[in-house]
């Protein structure tokens, strides 16, 4: 999930592991712990030339178990000789600072898994990612009463009963949403199926996940052998299906997929993806077909989308230009979450 969301998370372990020993610190080195798998974007572009290779490289090893155990020891161990010092010495123990990296760091990717994003839970020794796509990557309902707990624990002292009581506060209610999403998600699927199947499309495969920053507003791409069907649907929907659904072709032929870097590409999309010439000679538009438009009536506002080029004889992609959303699709978008 997001960055705030890891934070989050990451200092409600250190709080739990050390919060009664150390206080508030606990809860700055478990939000560090929190938030050092996500480090890999930035390692990502050191060690690659690639745009595609560093994408790729993101939610890899180390958002994976190995990592987690790996590093707990690593980051337990220099923590603790860096701490254990002066006035502080012998307030902790090495199985302390251990035992905070280890939840820290593994809660991040396990919290990951339930996004579409997916991670690659079981690197190096396998590449699948693991995406339970039932809750979108930033998500307010879950992270903000979540922060509001972890923030008002903070003016109690470590010794203080009520710290123990925000610290479960949030923990159970953020549980509890993340429960609802999760229900949330297998009621959605059969909308869905249900959908497509009175359409009278016959699909290969589907996905469906909720929409940003809500679980109200969802979205599915329905594979065929030449095109991709798309459909929204909300909560607020007043039928119990959704009543339009867009057609786009996959046009996979438009270039040759074999390349590696090209083949990474279409992995990371697990082969939800639509190919379009672009108006600069030997430029394509890629698109994410996981991920929906910002305005369900138009397909050509898919979020997640690369330019694509061929360079130096290597395929690679434009990083986000980093654009705002044009304010009527964004109307558009708030519109369809109300439901129709």
């Amino acid at each position: 999930m997001d960055s705030l969301t890891q934070i989050v998370l990451g200092a409600a372990c250190g709080e739990a592991i050390l919060g009664k020993k150390i206080g508030n610190k606990a809860l700055l080195f478990g939000a560090i712990g929190g938030t050092i798998p996500d480090l890999d974007v930035f390692i990502g572009k050191w060690i690659y030339n690639n745009e595609i290779q560093a994408m790729a490289f993101h939610r890899g090893f180390m958002h994976s178990i190995l990592f987690s155990v790996l590093g707990c020891f690593l980051f337990g161990w220099i923590t603790y000789k860096l701490y254990n010092s002066g006035k502080r010495k012998d307030t902790t123990s090495l199985k302390n600072w251990i035992l905070l990296f280890f939840w820290s760091i593994f809660t991040h990717p396990i919290l990951d898994c339930f996004t579409p994003y997916g991670t690659q839970l079981f690197a190096p020794f396998s590449n699948y990612r693991v995406a339970f796509n039932n809750i979108s990557v930033a998500d307010p309902m879950y992270t903000v009463p979540f922060l509001i707990c972890i923030i008002v624990l903070m003016f109690f002292n470590r010794k203080r009963t009520q710290r123990t009581w925000w610290l479960k506060a949030g923990i159970y209610i953020s549980s509890a949403y993340m429960v609802f999403t999760i229900v949330n998600k297998f009621y959605i699927d059969s909308v869905f199926k249900k959908s497509f199947k009175k359409a009278g499309i016959t699909y290969k495969r589907f996905s469906a996940q909720p929409t940003i920053l809500n679980n109200i507003l969802w979205y599915s791409v329905a594979e065929t052998d030449k095109n991709y069907h798309l459909a929204f649907y909300s909560l607020l929907d007043k039928s119990k299906f959704s009543e339009k659904i867009l057609t786009i072709e996959k046009n996979h032929n438009l270039i040759d997929m074999t390349d590696s870097n090209l083949q990474t590409l279409t992995w990371f999309s697990n082969d939800y993806y639509n190919i379009s010439k672009k108006d600069k000679i030997g430029t394509y538009k890629y698109v994410d077909l996981r991920y929906p438009m910002l305005n369900p009536e138009d397909v050509n506002t898919s979020v997640f989308n690369f330019t694509i080029f061929h360079e130096n004889g290597k395929w690679d992609i434009l990083p986000f230009d980093g654009s705002p959303p044009n304010k009527d699709d964004f109307t558009k978008f708030i519109e369809r979450l109300k439901g129709i």
